[in-house]
């Protein structure tokens, strides 16, 4: 079973960055795609930044975090980052981190990031 370590969340101030890192554990594969979704109260997950290996590497970001969230990976492709940077209250949700291997998901068990005033 694959266990995830997320840190990095908490609360800032408009304009301000904290970078998110996800470390997984145990069971882990050949990775296919890893990466953030968020989930504000009263919405659905959405994606925020997938980072695929198999290949050519290549990330996606969804359109309301392009230019300001960067997301990365190490050597091992144990750990996923995401760099936040000019962070907007609308960007206040729980961040999940996500493991795609041999076919299957993976999930942290998430980090809350507050922007606020």
């Amino acid at each position: 079973q694959v266990h995830f370590v997320e840190s990095g969340g908490g609360v800032v101030q408009p304009g301000g960055s904290l970078r998110l890192s996800c470390t997984a554990s145990g069971g882990l594969f050949v990775v296919a795609v890893m990466g953030w979704y968020r989930q504000a109260p009263g919405n659905a997950r959405e994606m925020v930044a997938t980072i695929s290996i198999s290949g050519v590497t290549t990330t996606n970001y969804a359109d309301s975090v392009k230019g300001r969230f960067i997301i990365s990976t190490e050597n091992t492709k144990n750990s996923v980052y995401l760099q936040m940077n000019s962070l907007k209250p609308d960007d206040t949700a729980v961040y999940y981190c996500y493991r795609e291997q041999l076919g299957k998901d993976y999930w942290g068990q998430g980090t809350q990031v507050t922007v606020s005033s």
